[in-house]
């Protein structure tokens, strides 16, 4: 079992600049735990995501940080000009020597996807073609042409390669069990986080590895599939709840914020406003480090996954709050 760290990078109540420099500090704690990864996610003029720019944030996560792999989970593609963001992957992955992961998607959010003037119609066939294009990029030695719908270049001279060859790996916010639903992933080698809960999961590692299986690839080199949990640890039970339902409630507001604003409802969703509603449907845990051990193992055992992904930094948390978390996971559970 391999162990990472998502972070919306939600704001809470303390001045920026002071946010960012904690949220790197504890960076550097994942770090020297010895966690795998650290993902974190991309959205724009909500308080949902103050690392609205992945790659200004993750380039000074890569200078604060030695072993840590990290990288956007996702990336919204239609949002960006591919030339551009194919540079900042190769620039990223260089200057981190090789520690970049490369999450890709066309972006959840219709009203964000609007503040950059895209027709939400023509969003999924962007993000189609843009990613044709990086992987395009990686395998082309000196130049690359490419003719598409929403984007072509011609004769275009590639001064940058990523250090991993052909390309960093790549990673997919994931929710779809079905066996069709799965193909693309097993056959591109996509690895993938989930954010439901245990039951749900295993259909979708079932299928995964039975797809796999079925596409002949060696068991040892099956992909990363992941799932995430809300996790906050404290010295009791009761001191857990009480911090993880005060930082879980902002959290909520700034993930509802830009719907609430438009009167919509954001898709595929399960968080609901109500901590105490989520670990009953098995998507958060808090309580000593003892009882998420136990939960947890229980969870990790039903979902078949061979990733976990720790939720320990959000809503209005203190450094020191987090940082205990993450001490006593670290302490509890045997991550390197």
């Amino acid at each position: 079992m391999k162990y990472g760290i998502f972070d919306h990078v939600d704001r809470g109540t303390a001045p920026l600049a002071e946010f960012y420099e904690d949220r790197l500090k504890l960076a550097e704690k994942y770090d020297q735990a010895g966690f795998r990864s650290y993902h974190t996610a991309e959205h724009h003029e909500t308080t949902l995501g103050m690392a609205s720019s992945p790659s200004v944030f993750l380039s000074a996560l890569a200078q604060r940080t030695k072993n840590l792999r990290f990288g956007p989970l996702v990336y919204c593609l239609p949002q960006y000009h591919p030339v551009r963001l194919y540079e900042e992957i190769c620039m990223l992955d260089n200057m981190s020597q090789g520690r970049f992961e490369l999450g890709v998607g066309k972006g959840i959010s219709s009203i964000e996807s609007s503040y950059f003037g895209l027709d939400p119609e023509e969003v999924p066939s962007m993000y189609r073609e843009y990613y044709q294009f990086l992987m395009q990029a990686f395998s082309e030695p000196d130049e690359v042409t490419f003719k598409g719908k929403h984007f072509s270049v011609e004769n275009m001279p590639l001064e940058m390669k990523p250090v991993q060859n052909p390309h960093p790996p790549i990673w997919n916010g994931f929710g779809n069990p079905s066996p069709e639903g799965i193909a693309w992933p097993a056959e591109n080698s996509v690895n993938i986080i989930s954010n439901n809960n245990a039951p749900h999961m295993r259909k979708i590692t079932d299928n995964y590895r039975a797809e796999w299986d079925r596409l002949g690839r060696p068991e040892d080199e099956l992909p990363l599939m992941g799932m995430t949990r809300y996790i906050v640890i404290a010295d009791t039970d009761d001191e857990a709840l009480t911090i993880a339902r005060r930082i879980y409630g902002v959290w909520y507001k700034s993930f509802m914020k830009l719907w609430w604003r438009h009167d919509k409802t954001p898709p595929f969703v399960q968080y609901t406003d109500d901590f105490d509603e989520m670990v009953e449907k098995g998507l958060a845990v808090a309580g000593t480090a003892d009882h998420v051990r136990e939960v947890l193992e229980q969870h990790i055992e039903e979902s078949g996954i061979n990733y976990f992904v720790c939720r320990f930094a959000f809503g209005d948390i203190t450094f020191e709050e987090a940082a205990y978390s993450v001490d006593a996971f670290t302490e509890t559970f045997s991550i390197n």
